[in-house]
């Protein structure tokens, strides 16, 4: 399957956020991963808008991947500026908000579902992910 980027976009008012997102949910109703993958884009000054999925209600995490532009993510209180590869994630029940702080568009990739696990330790990759984050770079 293919999906091109622009293929099935369409704009989308987030959580009181400054301006509409305009979002592509990648192949949707057609995959089978437990997570919704989109792909926003915010406009200059455009933001998400404040807050949450608590336990209370349907629990989700959320994953941001900045693809393009400049952005502020401000989860818990604490702020961080990105940049084009920088992501982060907000757990279930934090308070978050997405800002483009650039002069262009912001593009971002966002991974969200329920939380959940899944048994990875099988893979080489997940092997060589722990050793990195461990400090470790000569395993793999």
């Amino acid at each position: 399957m293919l999906e091109r980027r622009g293929d099935y976009a369409f704009d989308y008012n987030l959580h009181g956020g400054t301006a509409p997102v305009t979002m592509q949910w990648l192949f949707h109703e057609q995959s089978r991963l437990p997570v919704a993958v989109q792909t926003w884009e915010l406009p200059p000054g455009g933001t998400e808008g404040m807050h949450s999925h608590p336990d209370s209600s349907r629990a989700l995490e959320e994953l941001y991947l900045v693809l393009e532009g400049a952005a502020r993510m401000t989860v818990d209180g604490q702020v961080h500026q990105l940049a084009a590869g920088d992501a982060v994630l907000a757990p279930v029940g934090s308070e978050h908000d997405l800002a483009n702080t650039g002069s262009g568009p912001l593009r971002v990739l966002v991974v969200w579902g329920e939380p959940g696990t899944a048994d990875y330790t099988a893979f080489g990759s997940h092997r060589s992910a722990k050793a990195a984050r461990a400090g470790d770079a000569t395993s793999g």
